[in-house]
């Protein structure tokens, strides 16, 4: 197994410079653009907040892949971001791997911060900020901050119930010796059967019917795009079978945040989006007095 970290000259070769936001899905590439209040009390897009994310965890130069003529609307999505972004046109709807794979020039033989455009994120991770205050350590720096220190490919994932496994990729491995919630992966599945899951992804430690799955975010190296161009041309590239024969190359890890994603693209989606952001706000308390009073105003037996 090749250990890139070495390869590239260690820790100093993980300086995330640039991010790549995948955004040309046919059914769900109109979510970045929903409005939501941050939890700065702003009103913005979703692209804006996952832009802001990815600029405070050292991405200066953020590239976004869209359906050709959505690049308008993104730009004026990102707000006062705009100028930093590249937006990137998929031509041939050829799968979500096929999207990663058209940032190849941008990211330019570095690794890099990936985002999918349809997930928030909420950090509970407590930190003092310039200020002397308390402040939330945002997601994308946690999981760069792991990906400088292992010198390697690392991607955030969730433990996640499995009801929900056909929404997202999952992995399989084992707990680095330790360390909490770091993982070597070992398997990669794309929305696996709860019954594949149980026979191939159970991870010591977890909680039952429970499964390491995907965040949304990683950090990659430019490995990844020799991979996915090695999966064909023919139908949908996916980015899981990639990562799957990343795993048995190179030193690749899972670790789980401390925060949540949410998915946008679900039922309620960008409803619980909005209540995470406003719970992890300044307005939390009136947020919960107002929930309690619609609770309470509910008809008796709903």
């Amino acid at each position: 197994m090749a250990y890139w970290g070495i390869l590239w000259g260690g820790s100093d070769a993980m300086n995330i410079t640039r991010a790549v936001i995948t955004a040309a899905a046919r059914d769900d590439r109109h979510l970045p653009l929903q409005q939501l209040v941050g939890r700065d009390r702003h009103t913005k897009a979703a692209l804006a907040i996952i832009v802001e994310e990815a600029v405070a965890a050292g991405a200066h130069e953020v590239a976004i892949v869209v359906r050709p003529g959505d690049e308008a609307d993104f730009r004026e999505a990102a707000g006062s971001a705009a100028s930093r972004l590249e937006l990137i046109p998929q031509t041939e709807a050829a799968g979500y791997g096929n999207a990663i794979l058209q940032a190849r020039r941008f990211v330019d033989d570095e690794p890099f911060l990936h985002f999918v455009g349809d997930h928030l994120y909420v950090s509970d991770a407590a930190a003092t900020d310039e200020h002397g205050g308390s402040a939330a350590t945002p997601c994308a720096c946690q999981l760069v901050a792991v990906a400088k220190a292992e010198a390697c490919c690392v991607s955030a994932v969730q433990a996640t119930r499995e009801h929900m496994l056909p929404y997202f990729g999952a992995v399989g491995g084992q707990l680095v010796p330790g360390r909490r919630g770091l993982y070597t992966i070992e398997k990669v599945l794309e929305k696996p059967t709860p019954t594949l899951a149980e026979e191939e992804l159970t991870v010591p430690g977890l909680r039952a019917s429970h499964y390491l799955c995907f965040f949304g975010m990683h950090v990659l190296t430019p490995t990844v795009f020799d991979l996915l161009e090695g999966l064909g041309s023919q139908g949908q590239r996916q980015l899981s079978p990639a990562l799957a024969a990343l795993a048995q190359r190179e030193r690749y890890l899972a670790s789980e945040l401390a925060g949540r994603r949410y998915n946008l693209g679900l039922t309620y989606g960008l409803l619980t989006a909005q209540l995470a952001l406003g719970l992890a706000g300044p307005d939390r308390a009136e947020i919960l007095a107002q929930l309690v009073d619609l609770l309470a105003k509910q008809p008796a037996g709903e």
